[in-house]
C-alpha cells in the first residue's frame, strides 16, 4: 500500500490512541448513557423547525402516525487559487429534501411496520468541481460541492419502502424501491461539504448511488445481539438509475444484474463509556462490467462479477462534564476496489469533529478531515499504453493522455447553528493533485453551506 494512505491511517490511529487516556479520564464520572451520535457529527433533532408546528397541520398528521422532515440546503464555492482552470468562478448548488414516514402498527398491529419516503429537488448545474478544479478528461474522484447533480437540475424520489420486525423485534425487513443510505454504510455523516469525507466509501464503487436515487430491492438486519447487527439484501444494479429518466420510474429497464451487500455494524460504549459504530462491509455483484484496461485488443474485455469492500469507525474519544453531546470524536472510512473494473483503487478519509468548543456555542460543530484517493492500476496501464502507441511525450503534446495517481484533500469547517434551524457552515478546502494529476496546479477553495429546517 502506498505511503500516504498508510500515512492517513497513521494519522487516525495517532490521534485516537493520544485522545484514549482522555476518554477514560473524562468519562470516569460519567456513566454511559442511551447510545447517541450527536458528538460523532450527527444532527440535533430539532424540535421546532422555522414553520413551528405549521398552524397544527404537523401535530394532527403526527397524531395519525405521518411524520416528516421538510429541509433546505446549499452549497457554494469559489475556487481561489490553483486547479486545471484558475479563472475564479462563484458555483451554487441547493436542494430541498422532504422525507416522511408513515406509522402502520397502529392501524395493522405488525410490529414496526411502516412506510418511509424521500423527494428531493436539486436545482442548477454549477459545479465547480468539473468546470474549474479538475481536468475534464480524467474520472473525477472528488467533487467540492457533495450536492452537484452532474449538471442537471431536478426532482427525483429517493425512495419508497415498506418495513416491518419479526422475531420478538430484532429481525427487521425493507423491501421496496431503495436507496443504500436506509440501511448501509452510515455510521460517518455526511457533514462536510467535500464530497470524499461525507459518508462512508461504498458509493465510490459506482454500484450505487448516496441519497437520492432508488433502485429495487430488499434489505434485512438482524441484531445478533444489542451492539452487534447483521445486515444484507438483494439490490438492484442499474448504471441508469442516477439518469433523469429514471427520477420517478417503476421500471427496472436498464438493469444489469443484482447487488449483495453484506455489513456488520457494533454500535458500542467500550471505550470510557462513550459511544462509538464500528462496520466493515462488502458489496458484490454479477453485473458485466468492463475492464479499464484494454491494451492493444480489439474489443475490450468485460468481467461478469465484481467487488467492493469498506470499513469504518466512528469514535466519541472526550465529553464534556455537563453536557453529553458536547465533544470530540474521532471517525475513519475505508475503500477498496476491485481496480479491473473501478477507478479507484483505495480510498481512505479521516476526520475530526468537536461539538460545542465553546460554553458559548455548545451546539456548534468544527471539523478538520484529510483523504487519501489512490487510482487504478488498470485504468494507468490502459492510459499509459495509449501514450506509448502514440509517442506522445507530456502535457504539452496533443496526443497525450493524462495518468492519474494519487490526491490528497483536506477540509476545515465550522458550522454555526445560528437557531435550532438554521446553520451556517464555511469551509476551507485544499486539492493537492486534483483528480490525482501532478501535472494539475494545487487548489484552494473557499466553501459555504447553509441548512434551514423547516
Amino acid at each position: 500500500m502506498k505511503d500516504s494512505i498508510k500515512a492517513t491511517t497513521a494519522l487516525s490511529l495517532a490521534v485516537l490512541c493520544c485522545f484514549t487516556s482522555t476518554a477514560y479520564a473524562d468519562a470516569a464520572n460519567n456513566q454511559a448513557g442511551a447510545w447517541s451520535n450527536i458528538v460523532l457529527g450527527y444532527d440535533k433533532p430539532v424540535k421546532q423547525g422555522l414553520l413551528g408546528d405549521m398552524w397544527g397541520i404537523r401535530t394532527d398528521l403526527a397524531d395519525h402516525g405521518f411524520t416528516f422532515r421538510l429541509a433546505y440546503l446549499t452549497e457554494s464555492a469559489y475556487n481561489v487559487s490553483g486547479g486545471y482552470n484558475d479563472n475564479h468562478k462563484y458555483a451554487f448548488v441547493d436542494d430541498t429534501a422532504l422525507t416522511f414516514s408513515q406509522d402502520l402498527e397502529r392501524y395493522t398491529g405488525i410490529p414496526d411496520a411502516k412506510i418511509d419516503g424521500n423527494i428531493v429537488n436539486r436545482n442548477h448545474d454549477d459545479d465547480l468541481t468539473s468546470e474549474r478544479l479538475i481536468n475534464p478528461s480524467v474520472p473525477r474522484n472528488d467533487q467540492a460541492q457533495e450536492a452537484a447533480n452532474g449538471g442537471q437540475s431536478i426532482t427525483r424520489l429517493g425512495w419508497l419502502t415498506f418495513s416491518r420486525s419479526f422475531m420478538d423485534r430484532r429481525l427487521n425487513w425493507r423491501v421496496g424501491m431503495m436507496n443504500k443510505n436506509q440501511d448501509f454504510d452510515q455510521i460517518v455523516p455526511c457533514d462536510f461539504q467535500l464530497i470524499s469525507l461525507c459518508g462512508g466509501k461504498s458509493a465510490k464503487s459506482g454500484l450505487w448511488y448516496n441519497w437520492n436515487v432508488h433502485t429495487w430491492g430488499t434489505a434485512f438486519q438482524y441484531k445478533l445481539t444489542p451492539e452487534v447487527t447483521l445486515k444484507t439484501g438483494v439490490l438492484e444494479y442499474n448504471p441508469t438509475a442516477n439518469q433523469r429518466s429514471h427520477a420517478w420510474s417503476w421500471s427496472t429497464q436498464g438493469s444489469k444484474g443484482f447487488l449483495l451487500p453484506m455489513e456488520v455494524l457494533w454500535r458500542t460504549h467500550d471505550m470510557g463509556g462513550l459511544p462509538g459504530a464500528y462496520n466493515i462491509g462488502a458489496l458484490f455483484t454479477n453485473g458485466e462490467r468492463a475492464d479499464l484496461y484494454q491494451g492493444g485488443s480489439a474489443e475490450r474485455q468485460y468481467h461478469d462479477h465484481t467487488w467492493y469492500m469498506y470499513t469504518s469507525f466512528n469514535q466519541q474519544i472526550t465529553r464534556h462534564q455537563d453536557d453529553a453531546n458536547r465533544g470530540l470524536s474521532l471517525s475513519n472510512s475505508f475503500g477498496w476496489a476491485d481496480e479491473r473494473t473501478m477507478a479507484f483503487k483505495y480510498v481512505n478519509s479521516a476526520a475530526l469533529r468537536y461539538r460545542g468548543l465553546f460554553d458559548a456555542r455548545p451546539d456548534d460543530m468544527m471539523a478538520l478531515g484529510i483523504t487519501y484517493i489512490q487510482a487504478s492500476s488498470h485504468y494507468q496501464r490502459n492510459q499509459n499504453y495509449y501514450n506509448e502507441l502514440n509517442d506522445a511525450s507530456g502535457i504539452n503534446d496533443p496526443l497525450w493522455k493524462p495518468v492519474p495517481g494519487h490526491s490528497v484533500d483536506l477540509a476545515m469547517y465550522y458550522r454555526v447553528q445560528v437557531t435550532p434551524w438554521l446553520a451556517i457552515q464555511p469551509e476551507v478546502q485544499f486539492w493537492k493533485n486534483p483528480a490525482g494529476l501532478s501535472e494539475t496546479p494545487d487548489a484552494w477553495v473557499g466553501a459555504l453551506k447553509t441548512t434551514v429546517t423547516f
